[in-house]
This record gives C-alpha cells, sequence and structure tokens, in this order.
C-alpha cells in the first residue's frame, strides 16, 4: 500500500468491505493456485475471474462481479507490487500487477 492508502487503512477499526471481498476472491484463487483478475465489463461493474491471466479469456473462470465503486476501492486500498491486507484477522500477501487480456486492461492480484 501507499504510505497515505496504507494510514486511511489502518486508522480503520473494521475492514473495509472491498477488502472482505477481494479477500473472498483471494481464497479461490489460493485454493486453486491461480490469480483474481478484475476487468471492466461496463461503467458500473466489473467481472472477476480466476484464473492463470496468461491464459486467454475463454479460458478463466468467471468468478463474479463487484460494482464500479467497490472495485475502485479495493484499488485505492492496495497498490502496484507486494501488498499485504488483513480481512477479518486473516493476513493475505498477494503482488498486484496490470496486463492486457482480449485487448483489455485487467488488474492481477496474485496470492504468495
Amino acid at each position: 500500500m501507499t504510505p497515505s492508502n496504507a494510514a486511511i487503512y489502518s486508522s480503520r477499526t473494521c475492514t473495509p468491505e472491498s477488502l472482505r471481498t477481494l479477500a473472498g476472491y483471494l481464497e479461490a484463487a489460493l485454493d486453486q493456485g491461480e490469480s483474481v483478475v478484475l476487468m471492466r465489463i461496463g461503467t458500473h461493474v466489473r467481472s472477476v475471474y480466476v484464473g492463470d491471466p496468461s491464459r486467454p479469456l475463454e479460458e478463466l473462470m468467471e468468478s463474479g462481479a463487484v460494482d464500479a465503486i467497490q472495485a475502485d476501492e479495493m484499488l485505492a486500498l492496495t497498490c502496484l507490487g507486494l501488498n499485504r491486507i488483513t480481512a477479518d484477522g486473516q493476513r493475505y500477501r498477494f503482488v498486484r500487477s496490470v496486463r492486457y487480456i482480449a485487448d483489455r486492461q485487467a488488474v492481477v492480484f496474485t496470492p504468495i
């Protein structure tokens, strides 16, 4: 996390809903040994996939959708590169990166 976002996150008394949602997808990715891929599908919704982001979009498993506001908060509370978050007492380490899949920009969260 960037220092400013880290300060905002650590000053909260409970886990933000956006990070709870991200943690749920990270759990699914950990179970499958894959990554979480967040991709814009419109103005108000982001698709979430679990899989290998180097594979074609058709080979990723669609895992749901989050509204754009929640997705934007996930991005605001994390940063490119190594991240550590705690969601409801459970700690997660992951790398956030950006890549293109099917000619669309995607944000990738890879648990480590």
